[in-house]
């Protein structure tokens, strides 16, 4: 990742709003929200929810999908893996200094369900 691209994610991340609605598109997970039900969970109206979501989508921190008459957002889990590891590349010398970002490291998460796929037809 650029360095002028992860300032523009950091940028978007640093409104409250849009903020508040990528991380309740962390928590819900993949499956995603359709906008009227974030705007709801967040008392979000209509008009400024769009812009805010207009905005996440451009950036690549989110995605949308039409079904039907409405637009369902979700995170682009692949896009916030790569703006945390350019945060914490070589952070400390490669040091174990940051036991909360190991503890919900991703890409920990990744490597341990690595090895028992990739030991399939090994012997």
């Amino acid at each position: 990742m650029e360095t002028l691209n992860a300032a523009e994610l950091l940028a978007a991340l640093g409104h409250e709003s849009r903020l508040a609605i990528f991380r309740l598109l962390v928590e819900i997970g993949p499956e995603g929200m359709v906008a009227s039900s974030i705007g709801e969970e967040l008392g979000m109206v209509p008009a400024t929810l769009s812009f805010h979501l207009a905005h996440l989508t451009r950036v690549g921190l989110i995605n949308n999908q039409r079904e039907s008459r409405f637009i369902r957002y979700s995170t682009d889990f692949s896009m916030m893996d790569e703006l945390i590891a350019f945060l914490t590349t070589n952070c400390c010398h490669g040091q174990a200094c940051l036991p909360r970002t190991i503890e919900v490291s991703t890409m920990v998460k990744r490597r341990r369900s690595k090895p028992a796929s990739s030991t399939k037809g090994k012997s």
